[in-house]
């Protein structure tokens, strides 16, 4: 895919603000003229050279140390020089300034690991693997990113796509026989073959779920009727005052968010309008848009006091919920009746008692919580994974299954091929292999710039 670009960027690699080092990437065919304009000599690879930057008017900017990176072995696959300054908002733009006064044009944002991807030093999870590594709230989330970017993730995408072409090759191959030249077409074989691949991709949609979780975090929404106690067991789990409290009902009338960090996954927690009918405008359009979080929910905490708590209320209260989404009911406020804290299992469901005001019976709710998050998310090895790369497997998922479909009651190779070719078309939208210019320019625009 080695693409060659015309001219030679620069920016500033590093956080905008006051720090100690600051960092200014070039990249491009002319990297080389830049350097001799800077310092007069040629740079040895891969050596710190200290030298002193002057203005045009011979003005001292700053003392650096220069790198000079040369083609093929650097991040871009071009020549790169990085100058190392000082980590100062005004000296660094002053620096800036000056190298783009040499031949070399301001980056766009992530054009540094644009240009790695067209030349092929990464493919294109990889790439996003490093916008996620800089992005990550926790370690987790950071090793899960490193692991991506070395590759794993594209590893098993690879594999998939090759077992894929040998099945498109093998079916084009008897479409190519006249019929009198075939015996009979091995169904058993294809049939053998498509299995493993949607296997091969059900497992893989498994961890690139658990990955993406790991990327966006965790998404547990707290609903209830109004004063259950949502916006207590907010502040209780982000350990800050988020939300309002307050006796009067109905104080929560938007949407409140905040995230913690368990055990290593980022949580992102919804505080939600109390669910009733009401006649208040505002309050009912709090409610409407609760449900809408509830859709999106990873898991739901229904929050009901225990004095109100029966079968017929429940009941009433997961009606708002998608009979797909986790819930997990807490029935608050079990210090007023004087009852204990415990955890209910019930099939798939649990109930935790317990008193949010007191605490009483919260650390089982903490334990619950790392129980399903680890159940549902976390796993060891686990690389990181986008939106649009579960969107890609579902889709070649489907197609497969499609493809099934043309092998009963008889065969129809031409539907199978053109099912698999569209699976493997999927499929490479994910590395880069196939993907639109429109595809590329949304993904490195959300990088960095420097990146």
């Amino acid at each position: 895919m080695n693409v060659k670009n015309t001219d030679t960027i620069a920016a500033i690699a590093t956080p905008r603000g006051n720090a100690g080092v600051g960092v200014i990437r070039i990249s491009g065919s002319a990297t080389k003229e830049i350097i001799q304009k800077l310092c007069a000599t040629d740079l040895e690879p891969r050596k710190a050279t200290l030298a002193k930057i002057h203005d045009q008017q011979n003005r001292l900017i700053d003392q650096v140390l220069l790198i000079f990176f040369p083609s093929p072995h650097s991040f871009t696959g071009e020549d790169i020089l990085e100058l190392q300054g000082h980590g100062g908002t005004i000296v660094l733009d002053m620096l800036l300034e000056h190298v783009l006064s040499l031949g070399c044009r301001q980056a766009r944002a992530g054009e540094f690991s644009e240009r790695a991807y067209l030349n092929g030093k990464i493919d294109l999870a990889q790439a996003e693997a490093i916008a996620d590594i800089i992005e990550s709230h926790t370690r987790s989330a950071v090793r899960g990113a490193m692991r991506s970017l070395e590759g794993e993730f594209s590893k098993e995408v690879y594999k998939l796509v090759e077992d894929l072409v040998h099945l498109r090759m093998l079916a084009e191959a008897y479409m190519d026989f006249p019929d009198e030249e075939i015996s009979e077409i091995p169904q058993k074989e294809f049939t053998d073959k498509l299995d493993d691949l949607t296997n091969g991709i059900r497992q893989l949609l498994a961890m690139a779920s658990k990955g993406n979780l790991l990327r966006d975090g965790f998404h547990l929404v707290l609903a209830g009727k109004p004063n259950a106690g949502k916006s207590s067991l907010l502040n209780i789990l982000t350990k800050n005052d988020t939300a309002i409290v307050s006796e009067q009902a109905g104080t929560t009338r938007d949407i409140i968010r905040d995230r913690i960090d368990l055990d290593g996954l980022v949580i992102d927690i919804t505080d939600t309008a109390g669910l009733r009918h009401t006649t208040d405008v505002i309050e009912s359009e709090g409610v409407r848009r609760a449900q809408k979080e509830l859709e999106k929910a990873d898991r739901v905490l229904l929050i009901i006091d225990e004095a109100d708590y029966d079968q017929e209320l429940a009941g009433e209260l997961l009606d708002f919920v998608d009979d797909e989404t986790p819930v997990t009911i807490i029935r608050n406020k079990i210090d007023l009746l004087g009852k204990q804290p415990e955890i209910i299992k019930n099939n798939n469901q649990y109930e935790i008692l317990l008193s949010i005001k007191t605490g009483i019976g919260v650390d089982l709710l903490y334990q619950h919580l790392r129980e399903v998050v680890a159940t549902e998310s976390l796993t060891e090895g686990v690389f990181t994974a986008r939106r649009r790369h579960l969107e890609a497997l579902q889709e070649a998922q489907a197609l497969l299954l499609n493809a099934a479909g043309h092998l009963t009651p008889f065969i129809q190779l031409e539907l199978l091929a053109e099912d698999c070719r569209q699976a493997q078309k999927s499929l490479n939208t994910i590395t880069g292999e196939f993907s639109s210019e429109d595809l590329l320019g949304r993904i490195f625009s959300s990088f960095c710039i420097g990146k």
